[in-house]
């Protein structure tokens, strides 16, 4: 089986923080890099500080595959990404002139042109990722990727990276639900999943039809060896005295 690719998140700004805009990109991001067989295994929610984002740039991108930022690339004060991204490559900000040159088609007073010009800087060497949305590109260096925080926009840029990564085995889930409480199988699930270490089982409370309940979750890449753990979970659930509701196979 070939060896999984993985991936952080680094989700930047001082808003998200706050809690006043709440972070959807991750999710987007999760499921994304999923289908296309990349796990992410980080994800960090930062601030608007260059040397905490110097340093998490440079953790992540010597500990994962791939690192994606978003936020932070827009062109006011706090939109300090780009410089953070090159403070992290030991390189210099340049005028991108792709980027300038897509800014310029939309005509501006000179003060707002050159604020929104603040976009087109990169680091020096940076490949660019395209922005469908005909807004300015975000940018690579090496096996880090910069994004737009904006959703929408975020979403455009990453649909352009398709086919263009390293890619491993994409990790499906089955699950299971019944009407037990977590404590009423906890035993059996932990010899269950010290029996199959290669998957993951997640136990997830849930309260239905004035009923508490659990949906438990395998992931795995393995679909033969998924089959196999979920047939032990649902005899295991059967011997506690509950009928078990086997939701199928998803990613």
């Amino acid at each position: 089986m070939s060896q999984p690719i993985t991936a952080c998140v680094l989700i930047i700004g001082n808003e998200i923080l706050s809690g006043r805009t709440q972070d959807i990109n991750l999710n987007h991001i999760a499921k994304t890099l999923g289908g296309w067989g990349i796990q992410i295994h980080e994800a960090r929610v930062i601030p608007d500080d260059v040397d905490v984002i110097v340093s998490a740039v440079n953790q992540s991108r010597a500990r994962f595959d791939y690192v994606f930022t978003t936020g932070g690339i827009g062109p006011t004060h706090d939109d300090i990404t780009a410089q953070c991204i090159a403070q992290a490559f030991n390189v210099e900000l340049m005028m991108h002139p792709d980027i300038a040159a897509r800014i310029k088609q939309r005509p501006a007073p000179d003060d707002v042109m050159a604020s929104r010009l603040l976009m087109a800087r990169v680091p020096t060497g940076a490949t660019l990722i395209d922005n469908p949305t005909g807004g300015p590109q975000g940018f690579a260096m090496e096996n880090v990727y910069v994004m737009a925080g904006i959703p929408i926009i975020m979403q455009a840029m990453l649909s352009t990276l398709a086919g263009q990564l390293n890619s491993g085995p994409v990790v499906l889930s089955r699950s299971i639900r019944a009407f037990l409480g977590e404590s009423q199988i906890a035993g059996e699930l932990g010899k269950i999943q010290a029996k199959y270490s290669q998957v993951d089982i997640g136990s997830y409370p849930f309260f239905s039809n004035e009923r508490y309940g659990t949906t438990l979750v395998i992931r795995g890449s393995d679909t033969d060896l998924l089959e196999q753990v979920a047939q032990d979970i649902m005899t295991t659930v059967r011997a506690a005295g509950e009928s078990p509701e086997d939701l199928g196979l998803g990613a």
